[in-house]
């Protein structure tokens, strides 16, 4: 009978956590014979066999001690006992002839942070293993450096070794090895890395550093390269555009360098580029004719100018070209009609000039289209009334013209759900009130700094699926109707630097998206938002919101004419993050109901004219990170505690008679202000007094420079003035003089 004896008896000194051990072996025999297949998302053995057999007391024992050695929350998902001999039946246990041969506990979430430590170095004298997985745990130190002769796959992402990478030198078979997201630092060993036929190569987000090494060109099939997220500098090798095989060319996200080789064009196979956030210079080759494969195109954030490549459009098989801040000037020269699977399109914050082609609306597959922030005019093409795939389209800080048609022409597009067009129209134009039937699928409108005129438009009432709306910047006025706040999903207003006017419908305080009945925010579908929500205009701050899960329930209406009361019924907002109320002229005191507003993290108030005391309830807002009351007519004690300890004496100034502090008396406060206000009187009436001696002094000294009769009839009466002076003072002396002498000699 042929006997076989495969991995064994080593691997019950081997610890991996406490204990990791394995142990297959027939009783008969020398010979060894490798189980095809050790995957360790733990470890995992080549599957084969059944489950009903009583398995042998070395294998109990072994995987027993396996499962002691895992952390409690490991352990439970195992879930084998000691009383059960039967391991033949336990949980991820295959055995053939009463011996285990199989150990595959994937999918039981026992890969996410339950085994630690180091990696033994006994690893590598596995002669047998083919495939290791060790991905997603907490172990950390060194990579076992040697070994593995008969190694082909290796996955160790998502842990924290640190050190050199692996490279597996002696392993002729390696063709997948796979280190994202540790900690390996230092240079990358080609020379070994190619010495076998590797096609997968992931080093993303570590910490390697120096130029791309020369070298890839060895490595004959390789399918894909990933550098990315690490500190590489310097410009690419020339060998790098020729590797023959290359697909995935993933390099995001360094410190590269210099200019794009026309030999680019060599890698006919490339199925994705990405060379974003890095610092390329000069222009993009025109050489994308050779690569008909090509479907990813990113060269994002880099320092590239010139104009867009012709050859793009003829990349039948691209979907997504990112060109987004960089330097590009002059048309956009894409002809669409080839490129029918494009669906992102983003040449954002670049110089592009000109009008947008009616032909860019031949890319009917666009999903996305970002042309924001570069210096294009005109009116929006007619023919985007075909863009019917069309989900967001930003064309903010551009010089764009006729809101109206604009609006007419996108509200036939049935899937758009956000339209940005932040910073354009800004020759007066009105807010369209009528002929807007569509957008029934919007759920971000942003028409901000526009310079429009009008009021709040009706057809918004129709946007049912509306969760974030900005306006703000612009002329409007009126007041603020009422169903603006009965929109169901709407979780974000931004109504600041208007005119509206008159006071807030009660509907802002029972938003349903921000209140204790919601569910929570309407959508938080990942949207492609790339717009700067400016603040101000003097300082040109502002906040960056990706995707709309990132924008915080919010209402914001400062710098605005509103008058009343601040009502009571905002604390049903327990979901509002940010209220914002300033500089409008708002009075009454300030609701102790706000003290409900549990997930506030901005309160502003300032500058408006609202008196009373500040409610010491407000020290229950644990979230709250700002806090203004400045420059209104408040009064008495500022309560102490909470977050209230944070905050500065400017976000309470311009309030004479608060205090800030308890140990002192709020009249003292008023008694000092009063004080300082005689003391800044008698000083400026001291600075009049002075000045109006110099102004004298001037007049006089001007007289006696210009007018010469007038000059000497001055010097003379102060000649006479000075004798007479003389004469009197030495007559009185030698009076003193003289009674001196007699007091002396008498």
């Amino acid at each position: 009978m042929t006997t076989r004896r495969c991995l064994c008896g080593a691997l019950q000194e081997m610890s991996l956590l406490s204990h990791f051990c394995l142990c297959l072996q027939r009783k008969a025999g020398s010979c060894c014979r490798c189980i095809r297949f050790l995957h360790v998302f733990v470890f995992v053995l080549h599957i084969h066999g059944g489950h009903s057999q009583m398995c042998d007391p070395a294998d109990l024992a072994s995987l027993l001690a396996f499962s002691d050695g895992l952390d409690r929350m490991g352990a439970g998902l195992v879930g084998w006992g000691p009383n059960d001999t039967s391991c033949c039946s336990w949980t991820g246990i295959s055995c053939d002839l009463g011996r285990v041969v199989e150990l595959d506990l994937s999918n039981r979430s026992l890969s996410r942070n339950s085994l630690r430590g180091v990696a033994v170095a006994q690893l590598g004298r596995l002669p047998c293993l083919r495939r290791l997985d060790l991905s997603t745990n907490g172990l950390v130190g060194a990579f076992p450096a040697s070994g593995f002769p008969a190694i082909e796959v290796v996955n160790v992402s998502s842990n924290g070794f640190t050190g050199p990478h692996p490279a597996f030198p002696g392993a002729p078979n390696l063709t997948v090895l796979d280190i994202t997201n540790n900690a390996f630092s230092g240079s990358i060993n080609v020379t070994a890395l190619c010495s076998s036929p590797v096609k997968i190569l992931r080093f993303s987000a570590n910490a390697f550093s120096g130029d791309v090494p020369a070298g890839f060109s060895q490595c004959k099939v390789l399918n894909e390269l990933s550098l990315d997220s690490n500190g590489l500098t310097g410009s690419l090798p020339k060998d790098l555009y020729t590797i023959p095989e290359l697909r995935w060319l993933s390099l995001q996200e360094n410190q590269l360098s210099g200019s794009l080789d026309k030999a680019l064009g060599n890698l006919s196979k490339l199925t994705l580029i990405d060379l974003s956030y890095n610092m390329f210079n000069g222009n993009i080759p025109d050489v994308f004719g050779k690569l008909r494969s090509l479907e990813s195109l990113n060269l994002a954030s880099n320092q590239l100018n010139g104009t867009l490549p012709l050859s793009l459009s003829s990349c039948p098989m691209l979907r997504v070209v990112s060109l987004r801040n960089n330097s590009l000037s002059g048309e956009i020269t894409i002809d669409c009609r080839l490129l029918t699977r494009l669906n992102n399109f983003d040449a954002g914050t670049n110089k592009l000039r000109g009008a947008i082609p009616p032909r860019l609306a031949s890319c009917t597959e666009l999903r996305t289209l970002n042309l924001a922030r570069n210096k294009l005019q005109g009116e929006l093409p007619e023919s985007f009334k075909n863009l019917t795939s069309l989900s967001y389209l930003s064309l903010t800080g551009n010089g764009f013209t006729n809101l109206s048609s604009a609006l007419q022409v996108l509200q036939h597009l049935p899937n758009l759900t956000s339209l940005v067009l932040t910073n354009n129209f800004r020759g007066g134009e009105t807010m369209p009130m009528d002929g807007i039937e569509g957008f029934k699928r919007m759920q971000v409108l942003v028409l901000a700094n526009c310079a429009l005129l009008g009021t709040v438009p009706p057809w918004l009432q129709s946007l049912k699926s509306l969760s974030v709306l900005d306006i703000s910047w612009n002329n409007l006025h009126g007041e603020i109707p009422p169903w603006l706040g009965n929109l169901d999903s709407l979780f974000y207003i931004d109504l600041s630097n208007n005119s509206f006017s008159g006071e807030l419908p009660a509907t802002f305080t029972q938003m349903k998206s921000s209140s204790n009945g919601s569910n929570g925010q309407a959508s938080t579908e990942d949207l492609p938002l790339s717009f700067v929500k400016k603040n101000s205009t003097s300082t040109g701050k502002g906040l960056q919101y990706n995707q709309l899960s990132s924008f915080p329930p919010s209402l914001i209406l400062s710098n605005n004419m509103f008058v009343g009361s601040i009502l009571p019924s905002f604390g049903r907002l327990v979901k509002l993050h940010v209220l914002d109320l300033g500089f409008n002229n708002f009075s009454g005191p300030i609701p102790d109901e706000l003290s409900n507003m549990s997930s506030l993290e901005v309160l502003d108030l300032a500058h408006n004219d609202l008196s009373g005391s500040i409610p010491s309830s407000l020290t229950k807002l644990n979230f709250l990170s700002k806090f203004d009351v400045s420059y209104n007519n408040l009064s008495g004690d500022v309560p102490a505690g909470g977050q209230f300890s944070t905050f500065t004496e400017e976000e309470f100034a311009g309030n004479p008679a608060l205090c800030r502090s308890q140990s002192q008396s709020c009249y003292k406060r008023a008694v000092t202000t009063e004080m300082s206000s005689e003391t800044r009187f008698t000083f400026g009436l001291f600075l009049t007094v002075e000045a109006g001696f110099a102004f004298g002094l001037l007049t006089v000294w001007n007289v006696l420079f210009f007018a010469s009769s007038w000059r000497a009839a001055y010097f003379q009466m102060v000649d006479n003035f000075f004798d007479r002076f003389y004469v009197i003072t030495m007559v009185n002396l030698n009076r003193l003089r003289r009674k001196w002498e007699h007091k002396d000699h008498p």
